[in-house]
């Protein structure tokens, strides 16, 4: 994951930078839906297929997506392709969202849960995390039942744990030690 992280910086830096493919909002959204065509194991096998093109890949790409593409994005594209890089494109949109955001002073937060939140401690945790965070957060929860208890909350790279997993595997390594 670290480096996919590394490989795929530098693209959405460059994005973010240039400016070449729209409004900032157009261009994580249109990142995003190539993400998604991207991930899709049957293109991803297409594009590096010695017998294809690098046009035949953006023609297959452009075909899914419906959209007539600019020429900064058709030119972006064919960067990825000729490096090798389509697989990086979903973190290339995660990396210009969190760029995206941190412009708009929002950062993305996902809270793990052992339970499901209901709206008011969502909230509630929100407003705590923002505190602890020092900056707006756009929170998602995602169940994992694995925590027993308590919450782990990942923020960018940093990550908050106060679950019960984690608390008992503290306690396993005092005990042991």
């Amino acid at each position: 994951m670290a480096e996919l992280a590394t490989i795929a910086r530098p693209y959405a830096e460059a994005l973010f930078k240039s400016k070449g493919l729209g409004a900032p909002q157009e261009t994580a959204d249109l990142l995003d839906s190539l993400a998604v065509i991207a991930q899709d194991s049957r293109v991803q096998q297409f594009s590096l297929s010695p017998k294809v093109s690098v046009s035949q890949v953006i023609d297959l790409i452009t075909s899914v997506l419906k959209v007539k593409l600019s020429e900064g994005a058709l030119n972006f594209l064919h960067t990825l392709l000729e490096h090798g890089r389509l697989s990086v494109l979903p973190e290339v949109a995660h990396q210009y969202r969190v760029l995206l955001n941190a412009q708009s002073g929002f950062s993305e937060a996902v809270i793990y849960s052992a339970f499901p939140l209901d709206a008011s401690a969502k909230a509630a945790v929100t407003e705590v995390l923002e505190k602890r965070f020092s900056r707006q957060l756009q929170t998602s929860v995602e169940i994992d039942e694995s925590l027993i208890g308590g919450v782990r909350v990942v923020v960018g790279d940093e990550v908050l744990d106060t679950s019960v997993k984690s608390r008992l595997e503290e306690m396993k390594v005092a005990l042991t030690s």
